[in-house]
């Protein structure tokens, strides 16, 4: 009965220590003031967030696979998932010590030993313990450590998000980026093979009388000067291929980008939401919050650190040297004790602890200011560029068709003889370098919206908000 009795009362002290003292200070979001709307707001509409799958608006099949199989074999999302698993695994151990921990024993020994009588005597013992040990979490040093692992594992889990939207973003304007390269490569083919007609007809020309050796030496240079432009397009079309290999998982070897064009992409509206709602839609944001709730409870178990600690320990079981009757009630044996433990010196490390946790916090506060300040300014510039970059790609393509006719009628004139070669010369290099341009525009445009569908978060937002 007093082994009964006993175990209650310990079990009434790890319960006591349920309500126990904290030395910590209750975390706290910083007051960071947001703006009531965006200075370039995307239209004037009711606003909306992206959806979740946001890239399908561009109209693409081949992004659509892209996309999926990045999310399925990119290495950096694997690394953040495993991130997480390893989050999850220091959560568990952060929480062990807030539980008992229980440990069976057993041992068996045999002897040879004097008897009082006189003489020698063979002796077996056999004794098997249970033993519990728990420290009253009395200043809440091992809640707060488990509240540090689990807000640790919960940014892993918005360090996961933030990775799969980066890789996500990361694969459309790659893909997007190829497809430019492939656009700018056909632009440049089809006005080598226009020059080099241009060419063949002066040659024949010249042959005849009706042209000069300087007309045909103009236009020879400039056919070698769009040659030239083809070799660095097609290594930078290479090198982006195999940069979207990297981002899917493949080799480079077993990826191509044999089809497709800018120009049959569609470009998705994109209406941004309040920014008073940003923080709940951006992971990053997330993520640096939970680094510093993290750090806040670090300065908790710093400075419960400095008090006493009380170990309990329970340890009870049976002694006998004849194993037929190891269970009887009269080899029963126990022992309860407590123990209580006062830093007095460490040289200073436990202060130095406690300074260093603070320190961090403050570094970490830092931290997610800058990231909401950075999260508001990618949105602002997101909005501005998605806006320009439409407008440049609308008078670029006027520019296109105003420099197409001017070449026309350039080459019409020339036939009739008003015009000299050279006339033709610059409206054929001011169509080249407009077409050009036109493909780098559209490109940037793209770039832009999938800039704004990331910034306002790619359709992420914290369920429990």
């Amino acid at each position: 009965m007093q082994w009964q009795s006993r175990t209650r009362a310990l079990c009434g002290l790890i319960c006591a220590s349920i309500a126990a003292c904290s030395v910590g200070t209750p975390y706290r979001r910083p007051d960071i003031p947001l703006p009531q709307e965006w200075n370039a707001p995307a239209a004037d509409v009711a606003a909306v967030w992206p959806a979740a799958d946001w890239w399908r608006g561009f109209g693409s099949d081949r992004l659509d696979e892209l996309i999926a199989q990045a999310q399925q074999s990119n290495d950096d999302l694997a690394g953040a998932i495993a991130r997480v698993q390893e989050a999850d695994a220091q959560l568990r151990i952060a929480g062990a010590p807030l539980l008992p921990s229980v440990d069976l024993g057993a041992t068996a020994t045999r002897e040879r030993a004097s008897e009082p009588g006189g003489g020698l005597g063979v002796f077996n013992v056999f004794n098997p313990v249970l033993t519990a040990s728990y420290e009253l979490d009395f200043w809440g040093k091992n809640r707060a450590a488990r509240d540090a692992a689990r807000a640790a594992a919960v940014a892993s889990r918005y360090d996961q998000q933030t990775v799969a939207l980066t890789v996500v973003s990361s694969v459309a304007t790659t893909y997007f980026q190829a497809l430019e390269l492939r656009d700018r490569l056909q632009v440049a083919r089809d006005n080598l093979a226009n020059g080099d007609k241009i060419l063949r007809g002066l040659t024949f020309e010249q042959d005849v009388g009706t042209a000069t050796g300087l007309d045909v030496a103009q236009q020879a240079t400039v056919v070698a000067l769009l040659y030239a432009a083809i070799p660095p397009l097609e290594e930078q079309f290479k090198q982006t291929v195999y940069a979207l290999a990297v981002l899917i998982g493949r080799t480079p070897e077993s990826i191509d980008v044999n089809d497709g064009t800018l120009t049959a992409l569609k470009a998705p509206p994109v209406v941004s939401g309040l920014p008073s709602k940003l923080l709940a839609r951006r992971p990053d944001v997330a993520e640096a919050e939970q680094q510093l709730i993290a750090a806040n409870a670090d300065i908790t178990v710093a400075r419960a650190e400095l008090f006493p600690t009380i170990e309990l320990t329970a340890s009870g079981g049976y002694e006998s040297s004849v194993l037929s009757s190891l269970v009887s009630p009269a080899n029963r044996i126990y022992a309860l004790s407590a123990g209580l433990t006062q830093p007095i010196f460490h040289g200073g490390a436990l202060r130095g602890e406690l300074a260093y946790s603070k320190a961090r916090y403050t570094e970490l506060a830092t931290t997610y200011h800058k990231t909401v300040l950075t999260a508001l300014s990618n949105v602002e510039g997101a909005l501005v560029a998605a806006r320009q970059t439409a407008a440049q790609q609308e008078r670029q393509a006027d520019a296109v068709g105003k420099a197409k006719r001017a070449y026309e009628f350039a080459q019409v004139q020339m036939s009739a003889g008003t015009v000299n070669i050279l006339t033709v010369l610059n409206t054929e290099n001011a169509l080249f370098s407009a077409q050009d341009t036109l493909v780098q525009v559209q490109y940037s445009h793209l770039q832009a919206l999938v800039d704004l569908f990331t910034a306002l978060g790619g359709g992420w937002h914290e369920e429990h908000s």
